[in-house]
C-alpha cells in the first residue's frame, strides 16, 4: 500500500510517500524559517499562504523522485491537527482533493501521533508497549503506549512546554528564530558550574511539567547581571547552559518516574526538542542505569515532516480506517481521543 503524506500544521511543508512493503520511497521538506525569522515567530497567515505556494510542487517533486504517478497511490494522509487552522486547511484540501480525484481513501492524521511513531521509521525500531516523551513545539507530554491508538496521558505541561521555554529564553538573549537550536549552540560554551537553576516540579509527585517558572528564573538571572545590554558573550553562554541543564535534568527525572510507575522498560522520545544533543547524551545513560532503553527518531524526523504523517496514515488506512467526505480539522486535539487499532 502506497500512501501520500502531507504535513502543513505550522511552518514546514512536508510531503512523503510511504510504501508498506519497502518503507519511505521519497520525501521532501520545505522550511519557512526565513519568512518568519523577521518577526521572531510564526505568523499564521504567512504560513498558510506559503503552504499554498509549496504543497503541490513538493507533491510533484516527491512523486517524480519515487518514479510514481498519482494513479500509483492507494491512499492519502494529511495532518488534521493540532496546529494552525489555516495551515491545516491547506494540506487537508489538497490531500482530500487528490484522494477524491483518484478514488482512494483519505485520512486526517493526528500530528502528535505522527511524532510518536516517527522512531518506527528507523531500522532499529522500538517494540510496544513503551512510554513516549513528546517534546514538540507547544507540547511536552508523557504517554503510555500499549498499542497504536491506545494512549494514556501520564503527564503534560501545565504552562510553557519545553520547546516554548527554549524559544522564549532565546528571545531574552537576542538569539535568532527558531530559538531552541541557538540556545543549545551557545550552551556548548557555557560554564556548567556558574549558575544552578531550579528543576521545576521534580519535588512534587506526579508527571506534569512546568517550565514557565524556569523561564522567569532565567530572566531574573539576566536582570541581576545588569540586563541584556550589559551581558558579555560568556554570560549569555553560561545562562544558556544553566537553563538547558535544568530542562534536561527535569525531563530525565520525569521519564524515569514514568517508567517506574508503568513498569515499562522502553522510552521513545520524539519531537523537535528530541534533537537536542545534551538531552540525547544524558537520557540514554540515565535510563540504562535503571534497566531501560531509549529510542529516538532519526534527526531529520525530529521536526515536522511528511514521512511521519505518511507512516501514521498508512498504519490506520491499512487497518481499514478512513474519513468521511466532511473535513474535520482540530487545532486542539487530545491524543487520547484517538481510536485504537
Amino acid at each position: 500500500m502506497r500512501v501520500l503524506g502531507i504535513e502543513t500544521s505550522c511552518d514546514e511543508t512536508g510531503v512523503a510517500v510511504y510504501d508498506t512493503e519497502v518503507g519511505i520511497v521519497a520525501e521532501a521538506l520545505y522550511s519557512q524559517i526565513d519568512i518568519h525569522a523577521v518577526y521572531g515567530g510564526v505568523v499564521p497567515e504567512l504560513a498558510s499562504r506559503d503552504h499554498v505556494r509549496k504543497t503541490l510542487p513538493l507533491i510533484n517533486e516527491v512523486l517524480n523522485t519515487a518514479g510514481l504517478s498519482p494513479k500509483d497511490l492507494d491512499g492519502v494522509a494529511y495532518t488534521a491537527g493540532p496546529g494552525l487552522i489555516g495551515a491545516l486547511m491547506v494540506g487537508a484540501l489538497v490531500g482530500r482533493s487528490i484522494a477524491e480525484a483518484l478514488g482512494v481513501p483519505a485520512l486526517g492524521v493526528h500530528h502528535m501521533e505522527g511524532h510518536l511513531l516517527a522512531p518506527m521509521l528507523s531500522e532499529s525500531a522500538p517494540q510496544l508497549p513503551f512510554v513516549a516523551l513528546l517534546v514538540s513545539g507547544g507540547h511536552t507530554q508523557l504517554i503510555e503506549v500499549q498499542a497504536l491508538g491506545d494512549y494514556r496521558l501520564l503527564g503534560e505541561s501545565v504552562d510553557d512546554a519545553a520547546g516554548e521555554a527554549f524559544d522564549k529564553v532565546a528571545k531574552m538573549l537576542y538569539l535568532d528564530y527558531p530559538g531552541g537550536p541557538h540556545v543549545a549552540r551557545i550552551a556548548e560554551q557555557g560554564d556548567p558550574s556558574r549558575f544552578n537553576f531550579p528543576r521545576p516540579m521534580v519535588a512534587k509527585p506526579g508527571l506534569d511539567f512546568s517550565f514557565s517558572g524556569l523561564k522567569t528564573y532565567t530572566l531574573t538571572t539576566l536582570q541581576s547581571l545588569g540586563g541584556i545590554d550589559n551581558l558579555s558573550e560568556q554570560d549569555k553562554c553560561d545562562i544558556a547552559r544553566a537553563f538547558e541543564d535544568a530542562v534536561v535534568d527535569t525531563l530525565i527525572i520525569k521519564c524515569r518516574r514514568a517508567l517506574e510507575q508503568t513498569g515499562l522498560h522502553t522510552l521513545v522520545m520524539a519531537g523537535g526538542v528530541s534533537a537536542n544533543k545534551r538531552l540525547r547524551s544524558a537520557l540514554g545513560p540515565a535510563l540504562a542505569a535503571v534497566g531501560a532503553q531509549v529510542y529516538y527518531p532519526e534527526p531529520k524526523y525530529c521536526t515536522d515532516n511528511g514521512a511521519m504523517i505518511a507512516y501514521a496514515g498508512a498504519c490506520r488506512l491499512a487497518a481499514g480506517q478512513s474519513d468521511e467526505a466532511m473535513m474535520n480539522l482540530r487545532p486542539r486535539w487530545p491524543l487520547n481521543e484517538l481510536q485504537a487499532i
